[in-house]
């Protein structure tokens, strides 16, 4: 089996999950980036390492497609296409038909990606409404103090991830001086303003083939105060409410996601459940390792298997005895990482937790208010949520993080 990877930076979805899935498998893999030394890197000495990287300029398709013709020309046709980026996926499902394997529909990627495209799409189709705007890359933020804006509201890039650059604003003189901000830091990006969609905040994880698409669950997401959005901890929800699950499931409908693996944020405020954002590939930041310890199935396997153009298997019995928790050690502060505890496999009482590292001790960094602010990430699997809520605060406490300006 010959898997092209399509990916920009390392990331721990790739190093501790879809390549060694893809090694059990029995696969070779061709990995296409614009990096390759940070990847060359990043597997030095794995066993499941990359047959071969090749560089390109991977978020042009064009270029993608022929450096995939090149080492297909050479003997390695590809029996699968797939990425994990948030940015390459409509890339990925154009290389993926061309060469004729399963993939996503390119139209779905490319609406999905496109926060203005997909409200427009929803809108189109009667989907609860939401209040947006789109500011285009030449357009002057000026422009914005003509509209009716609903504020509080949101401010964020067009095709953003991670909650970078995305803002809760009160006002104009704010919004206009955010836009500024933003554009100052990167010119030309394209921006929308948002109704602030009030409730709490739940995703929702799923995963199709190419007849149908099974909810693997969800998670409750706390995020920081604002202005900003930072996610700090994820509770995951074996059964989420099949209400709000079914006008989630109705929006992807619309939206034509279905086939591989999707991440979608929501907010439920009395009943009704409303897209905050749909990120086509497996939820991220070690969550993705955690659903795939807490479900005991392949899921990364099978995220590959979907591309093979397999059918999922049968679902697994849910564990009705097993709760899990995700939390973030994040930043206060800029500066040099001075402090912190090493990578550690922890028991505490039937709770059991994984600690790893997301910023090396003598880093220094900006404090970003992004998931770019992550010290380390804790992961826990227990009988129940407060047991295991309560071993991962005690797991923070007894450890020390210190960040020197």
């Amino acid at each position: 089996m010959h898997l092209h990877l399509v990916a920009l930076n390392p990331t721990d979805s790739v190093t501790a999950g879809f390549l060694p899935a893809a090694a059990e498998l029995g696969g070779e893999v061709t990995l296409f980036t614009d990096r390759a030394a940070p990847h060359t890197s990043a597997y030095a000495g794995s066993a499941a390492a990359p047959a071969r990287i090749v560089e390109c300029d991977v978020r042009d398709f064009r270029a993608l497609v022929a450096a995939m013709s090149a080492v297909t020309t050479a003997g390695t046709r590809p029996d699968a296409v797939f990425s994990n980026s948030d940015h390459l996926q409509t890339q990925t499902a154009l290389a993926a038909e061309w060469f004729g394997v399963p993939g996503k529909d390119w139209r779905t990627t490319l609406r999905t990606k496109n926060k203005a495209l997909m409200r427009r799409h929803l809108a189109g189709a009667g989907s609860a409404p939401v209040w947006s705007t789109e500011l285009a890359g030449d357009r002057d933020p000026d422009e914005l103090a003509a509209l009716d804006i609903p504020f509080p509201c949101v401010l964020k890039p067009r095709e953003g991830v991670a909650s970078e650059d995305a803002y809760l604003v009160e006002g104009t003189a704010e919004l206009l001086a955010r836009c500024r901000e933003i554009r100052a830091r990167a010119p030309g990006l394209p921006l929308v303003v948002e109704e602030f969609l009030r409730g709490e905040l739940r995703t929702l994880e799923t995963l199709g083939d190419t007849r149908t698409r099974r909810v693997l669950g969800g998670f409750r997401t706390r995020v920081s105060g604002p202005p900003s959005f930072i996610e700090e901890s994820m509770a995951f929800d074996a059964e989420p409410d099949a209400a709000t699950t079914g006008q989630v499931e109705n929006d992807l409908d619309t939206l034509g996601v279905g086939f591989g693996a999707c991440h979608t944020e929501f907010v439920v405020d009395d009943g009704r459940a409303r897209l905050v954002e749909v990120n086509y590939r497996i939820i991220g930041d070690q969550c993705d390792l955690l659903l795939q310890d807490l479900l005991g199935v392949p899921v990364f396997a099978q995220v590959l298997r979907v591309h093979l153009g397999e059918r999922l298997p049968a679902p697994a019995p849910r564990r009705a005895d097993r709760r899990a928790r995700v939390e973030y050690v994040c930043a206060d502060a800029p500066g040099t990482l001075v402090a912190a505890p090493p990578a550690e496999d922890a028991v505490d009482g039937r709770v059991h937790l994984t600690y790893r590292p997301l910023r090396d001790v003598g880093v220094a960094a900006p404090l970003t208010r992004t998931n770019r602010d992550y010290l380390g990430v804790v992961r826990a699997v227990g009988p129940d949520q407060q047991s295991t809520d309560a071993a991962v605060a005690r797991f923070i406490a007894a450890r020390r993080w210190e960040i020197r300006r």
